[in-house]
């Protein structure tokens, strides 16, 4: 359930239910911005009666604006302007006969009462202020006609109550806006207005005359073959605007997206309003990165075989020498292809260039034990959370993770004493802190990562000062050695 922002939040009597109705206004409120060529603001009443706050406010892409600054959350006395009080107090629209003048700009105000219906009853529970900037004001077209018709109709709808329509919004990435196309229709489905953007879609799906006087549920049949209409339920309910609902068309050549609104400014519907969108490069762009998506998963998968491939080669080839420096070097090269065909795994499996590293992690711990199954007496165990990081990064993090737990199962337990490693992670707001704890014989004597020799030492050292990290080997809590690896939170984000 939406909740209003702070301080508004105890300043006002609205229920959870009234927030939600207006948060769905809200949603929708450009269309009536757009259409009637103005700036619309929110006001809800104080709980103690002392005046209104500004909840939200809407430019229009149609006009001038006639608010030059915002006004959200700013607070109006009672009495400032009594056009709130009256349409607040008496549930009417409410307006004024001379224009005010905002730094030498005349501006028309109207104040809309909100009304929300319920089982109970209905009220009204804020009242929306239309400022028309009037400057420059000139002998309206027929395309302004029809826009400031359909904007008297859905205010009066919103005073009482009728709009918006529940579970419909126009928030979408896609959905249709004024100016992309905009069909009135009367009561049985016709079109008495097609805007000239409206006109340009029906064209690009193969109209060749006019949309006025058709109906527009027969001339949209006509142009798109049966085979291509996904709903025909759907498509006769937003062709008709006989219901507040959305669908799209494709053709051959063009994909469109309709949004139809039915009128009903007294009660009886007196037609509806559609808005439509070509949408035909988007939907084309869309494809192209599905199919973009799927190819880098493709090549991941294939890294990942190609990986195990040469993992399973060098592990034959260890098999065939015998105990001594060739074969531990050789499995080692094993743990680490092992290491980063686990992270290709996970990324052949997702749409998202990141990855949720503890599943990484648990594959690499079981991993790195089954590879080094003479320790098979150390247990090896996670807690805390990775959390999310980028694929450029969770490969070089896989593979410090990896040589680290190495590191404790070779080195701490000698002789195949039995033990225990834990690796945490607590993924903050500004680091990534990783600890790899075990109760093994701990550190040589004078011990200096820096100056070690080791290669996987060598790796973890790089590959750390590459993504800004810190790495520090110190005696455990308990007994044993903790490895502290601290990542700044910045590199998550690369």
């Amino acid at each position: 359930m939406p909740a209003l922002p702070e301080p508004l939040g105890s300043r006002t009597d609205l229920t959870p239910a009234d927030v939600a109705w207006l948060s769905l206004l809200q949603a929708d409120w450009q269309i009536i911005a757009d259409l009637s060529f103005a700036d619309l603001v929110l006001w809800v009443p104080d709980k103690d009666g002392e005046g209104f706050w500004a909840l939200g406010q809407m430019r229009p892409t149609t006009g001038p604006t006639a608010l030059v600054d915002d006004v959200v959350g700013s607070f109006l006395p009672a009495g400032k302007r009594q056009l709130l009080d009256v349409a607040l107090r008496e549930g009417r629209i409410a307006r004024e006969g001379d224009p005010e003048w905002r730094d030498d700009v005349p501006v028309r105000v109207e104040a809309i009462p909100v009304r929300r219906r319920d089982r109970h009853g209905s009220r009204v529970i804020a009242v929306v202020a239309r400022n028309t900037n009037l400057q420059g004001v000139r002998t309206p077209s027929r395309l302004e006609l029809s826009y400031l018709q359909t904007a008297g109709e859905l205010t009066r709808m919103i005073a009482a109550g009728s709009f918006p329509f529940a579970g419909e919004r126009s928030d979408h990435t896609d959905s249709p806006r004024v100016g992309d196309g905009f069909l009135r229709l009367d009561e049985v489905g016709a079109v008495t207005y097609a805007s000239p953007n409206a006109l340009s879609v029906y064209r690009k799906l193969g109209l060749k005359g006019d949309l006025a006087g058709q109906h527009l549920s027969t001339i949209t049949r006509a142009l798109v073959p049966p085979q291509l209409r996904v709903d025909e339920e759907t498509l006769s309910a937003v062709l008709g605007a006989r219901m507040a609902r959305d669908t799209e068309l494709a053709t051959g050549t063009a994909t469109v997206v309709l949004r139809s609104i039915p009128l009903r400014p007294a009660g009886a519907r007196t037609g509806g309003l559609v808005l439509l969108r070509d949408v035909t490069e988007l939907r084309s762009r869309e494809r192209e990165l599905i199919t973009k998506d799927a190819t880098i998963r493709e090549i991941h998968h294939r890294v990942k075989n190609n990986l195990q491939t040469v993992a399973a080669l060098l592990r034959l080839q260890a098999r065939r020498i015998g105990d001594g420096a060739g074969r531990e070097a050789l499995e080692e090269a094993v743990r680490r292809v092992g290491a980063i065909a686990v992270v290709h795994e996970t990324l052949s499996q997702t749409f998202e260039e990141a990855v949720e590293f503890d599943a990484v992690a648990d594959q690499l711990l079981a991993l790195v034990s089954e590879v080094g199954s003479r320790e098979e007496s150390v247990r090896v165990r996670r807690t805390g959370s990775f959390g999310t990081v980028s694929s450029d990064i969770a490969t070089p993090l896989a593979m410090v993770l990896t040589e680290l737990v190495q590191n404790s199962l070779e080195h701490a337990y000698p002789e195949g004493r039995a033990g225990a490693i834990s690796v945490d992670a607590q993924a903050g707001a500004q680091q990534l802190v990783v600890r790899v704890d075990d109760d093994g014989v701990g550190l040589p004597a004078q011990f200096d990562v820096a100056a070690s020799s080791s290669l996987g030492l060598s790796i973890v050292r790089t590959l750390v000062g590459e993504l800004g990290g810190t790495l520090e080997f110190r005696p455990g809590p308990a007994r044993g050695t903790r490895v502290e690896l601290v990542l700044p939170v910045s590199w998550r984000d690369r």
